[in-house]
């Protein structure tokens, strides 16, 4: 299976002037984990995740005054939507990260995150006796 199979194409786009709490109201209303950060000062494509968000708040930072620009992640890793589930996985593994972002032809196509990998191998949910 590849990463064409298993990738959200609809994407949150956000931009580096949002708040923290704005990023995280986007993502929450999307049951999403990440969204792609567009900074045009920055020179490209960055993410900002959930794990990003928590972060900061743990460390007692002010979601409503903490923009998004601080705390995305530039170096970003790409995926191909011709990769296959195990190189994703693999790249995830590697970088210690949960979602990748899959360009076609040098453009956004989507997101693969680690829970959209597992709903492709796991069968569908199933009653497990206790």
């Amino acid at each position: 299976m590849l990463v064409r199979d298993a990738m959200s194409t609809v994407v949150l786009t956000i931009g580096p002037a949002h708040t923290l709490r704005q990023a995280a109201a986007l993502m929450s209303a999307r049951r999403i984990g990440a969204a792609l950060v567009l900074d045009p000062d920055a020179g490209g494509i960055g993410i900002l995740t959930e794990r990003d968000i928590l972060n900061s708040v743990g460390l007692g930072q002010n979601p409503d005054t903490e923009r998004t620009h601080a705390h995305t992640t530039n170096n970003v890793v790409f995926a191909a939507p011709t990769w296959t589930l195990e190189e994703a996985a693999r790249a995830m593994a590697h970088g210690g990260f949960r979602h990748l972002v899959v360009l076609d032809r040098g453009e956004p196509a989507g997101i693969v995150s680690v829970r959209d990998i597992i709903r492709c191998w796991a069968p569908a949910r199933q009653h497990i006796p206790a």
